[in-house]
This record gives C-alpha cells, sequence and structure tokens, in this order.
C-alpha cells in the first residue's frame, strides 16, 4: 500500500468532522510510542519551550550516569542511544534554538566523561558531526541568539 502524500492527508483532514479527528488521533496515539510522546508534548509541553529543554537535560543527565566508562565499546553504544534521545526530542521541538541548545548540552557532557573519546574514530567523528549541527543550527537563528550560542561553542573545542 503507498502512503497518500502530506497534502493529499490535509485535504482530507480539513473534510472530518471534530470527533472523527479525535477518534483518528486517539486510534494513531495508540500505535506507536513516539507518536504519543509527540501527542504528549505537543498538547502539554509545546507552550513551555523552557520546561521542557530542562526536563530533557535532566533525562539525558540520567543517561550519563549509566554510561560504561570501563569500554570505550560499551560507552560508544550508551552515547548512541542517548543521542538518539536527543535528537528525537529536538524533531518534537522543530526548533532551531532547542537543537542549538540540548546538541550544545549533549556534547559538554560527553567532554566531561572520563573516557578519551578523540582517541576512538567512531567518537571523534559523531562529535565532529554534531558540532556542525550545531553551526548549521545556529546558522538559521537571528543574529542575537547567535551570538550567545557561538560562545558556548567555542567552550567546547
Amino acid at each position: 500500500m503507498k502512503a497518500a502524500s502530506s497534502n493529499e492527508i490535509k485535504q482530507e483532514l480539513k473534510g472530518l468532522s471534530n470527533a472523527k479527528l479525535l477518534e483518528l488521533c486517539l486510534r494513531l496515539a495508540r500505535f506507536k510510542k513516539e507518536n504519543k510522546e509527540l501527542l504528549t508534548y505537543l498538547l502539554f509541553e509545546a507552550d513551555d519551550l523552557e520546561t521542557y529543554l530542562k526536563n530533557v537535560k535532566d533525562e539525558v543527565d540520567e543517561q550519563f550516569l549509566e554510561v560504561n566508562t570501563t569500554s570505550i565499546y560499551f560507552a560508544k553504544k550508551t552515547l548512541r542511544k542517548i543521542l538518539r534521545i536527543v535528537n528525537k526530542h529536538i524533531r518534537y521541538t522543530g526548533s532551531k534554538q532547542a537543537e542549538a541548545e540540548l546538541l550544545i548540552y549533549y556534547c559538554k557532557k560527553l567532554k566531561a566523561l572520563k573516557i578519551p573519546f578523540r582517541k576512538s574514530n567512531v567518537l571523534d567523528k559523531l562529535f565532529d558531526a554534531q558540532v556542525k549541527k550545531i553551526k548549521a543550527a545556529i546558522n538559521s537563528m537571528h543574529e542575537d541568539l547567535q551570538y550567545d550560542y557561538i560562545r558556548h561553542l567555542e567552550e567546547l573545542q
């Protein structure tokens, strides 16, 4: 089965009643955890981005406590998992400011770990890729915001 385009879905949703829309949303939320998390963000947390980012940072802190620093292999697996979580929350917000803030926070936590991540080719490339993403997000922001985030980025390097 071929999925309909976003425009086709939008046109179809415009013609539905509120009750039918509610039913479709609830059914969509039942099928995948990410759909439910996105709906939760949009309904309850989208109005207060600062609190949401603080909660995400707290979750990242908890995940970083679980990183196995005795082996670079196990550390790498956990760090990728944490990055997937961070990227998921970035997608939910859809904000370049949130993207820059969360990725800077992730990179700072990575640097604070007691592992030589620069000696691991994979972790070194992972870190550098996040710095590139941060720079891209910063470049798309307003000039006043850029200055603050560039300062934080310089602290990383």
